[in-house]
């Protein structure tokens, strides 16, 4: 029997089992390529859960983009909280951090390195662009001290845990910053419909991946409370969509 097993995986070229091997673990390719058991659920699950953590990560390497380009072409933050922008990129800090600490595959957590670095990049322009440039460029020096000490090893697990646990709440606020902004200019400004979209389909891909890939409750409650946060203002987007800007009074 096993000199059949390795006669039908002969098949099987060396780069793709290389690949393959990535994804999921080498049982689950003899499960589903060489004995063609398809409806292997455990394997399944595996490989939807990888194929879709590094979608998120492949998705979340441009998921800001749009509203970068927003706010460059219009040189200016309007509509969007500063506020907000930060409390998110707190929450993507902790998320980061606690998920680099507990050894979590990085296909659970990767995004959020991506994600990091453009939510800073565009609480930066906000801040330039309204002409604070010192306040600007010191927001993001204290942010990368910040982050080095997080990431560095030296931040006791108890720390990053209970800033992780502060996430929830943090991501509630800031999207009810930005929620209430919404509301009361009668439009989303520079808001680009793409990201919120696209974070609010990623944040629900993440509650499956975190179940199936870390079982860590916390995780996964940071995501169940990030998808009905960012579906919120997904609403908005699409409630606002035909507004027009009020023109600012003389």
């Amino acid at each position: 029997l096993t000199s059949q097993v390795m006669m039908a995986a002969s098949w099987i070229p060396a780069w793709l089992e290389s690949l393959l091997l990535f994804l999921i673990p080498h049982s689950c390719i003899q499960e589903l390529l060489v004995e063609f058991n398809i409806f292997h659920v455990e394997c399944l699950k595996i490989l939807i859960s990888k194929v879709l953590g590094y979608g998120i990560i492949l998705g979340s390497s441009v998921v800001k983009v749009p509203q970068v380009i927003k706010i460059l072409v219009a040189k200016s933050g309007e509509g969007i909280s500063i506020y907000g922008v930060s409390l998110e990129l707190t929450a993507i800090t902790n998320t980061l951090a606690y998920a680099y600490a507990n050894n979590y595959p990085f296909s659970t957590y990767g995004e959020a390195l991506f994600m990091l670095f453009q939510t800073a990049a565009i609480a930066f322009m906000v801040l330039f662009f309204q002409g604070k440039h010192a306040v600007a460029f010191g927001f993001l020096g204290c942010y990368a001290t910040i982050l080095s000490y997080l990431l560095s090893g030296m931040a006791p697990m108890s720390l990053l845990a209970t800033l992780h646990a502060t996430g929830m709440p943090v991501v509630v606020v800031s999207k009810m910053i930005q929620a209430i902004a919404n509301y009361r200019q009668g439009h989303t400004g520079q808001l680009s419909a793409i990201t919120v979209f696209l974070l609010t389909l990623g944040s629900v891909a993440r509650i499956f991946t975190s179940y199936q890939e870390t079982g860590d409750t916390l995780l996964i409650m940071t995501y169940i409370v990030s998808t009905a946060a960012n579906a919120m203002i997904a609403f908005q987007i699409v409630w606002y969509w035909n507004a027009v800007k009020k023109p600012k009074a003389e």
